[in-house]
């Protein structure tokens, strides 16, 4: 990346109207998907977790509110392509969610059951060392 002092009349004026845009970083049409991300990002962060402490009624809520959200962030002029990636990803995920915990309701396995487990061994054995170091330090 080169530094901002070395662009040129229109490189900057590119950037000073993507920061005045109507979609730029001054919006809520930026900030609002930047922090809805979040959702997304701790969804993928459940799949690590057991699919009995998945609630049923807030996965339905957030499908509920994703799907309407992806079809403001197309009706809304300009058109908010970040929130819908956004909503488009949290739907998908949250649905994701949904499915292993009806699954897990009916005594079915999902397969991170399976395929997760090496990572739920793998903290099990890191939190035991650590317990271990901390019983063997000297006091």
């Amino acid at each position: 990346l080169r530094p901002i002092s070395s662009w040129s009349v229109a490189e900057m004026s590119k950037w000073t109207a993507w920061l005045r845009s109507p979609v730029g970083p001054t919006t809520t049409h930026f900030w609002g998907p930047v922090a809805n991300w979040g959702f997304v990002v701790a969804g993928f962060a459940d799949l690590n977790k057991s699919p009995d402490v998945i609630s049923e009624n807030m996965q339905v809520a957030m499908c509920i509110y994703s799907g309407l959200f992806m079809r403001f962030a197309w009706m809304v002029q300009p058109r908010n392509y970040l929130l819908l990636a956004c909503h488009i990803s949290n739907e998908s995920i949250q649905s994701l969610q949904l499915s292993r915990r009806v699954m897990d309701m009916r005594g079915e396995t999902w397969y991170d059951e399976n395929y997760f487990k090496w990572i739920r061994d793998r903290n099990a054995k890191l939190a035991a060392e650590k317990a271990m170091k901390a019983l063997e330090a000297p006091k």
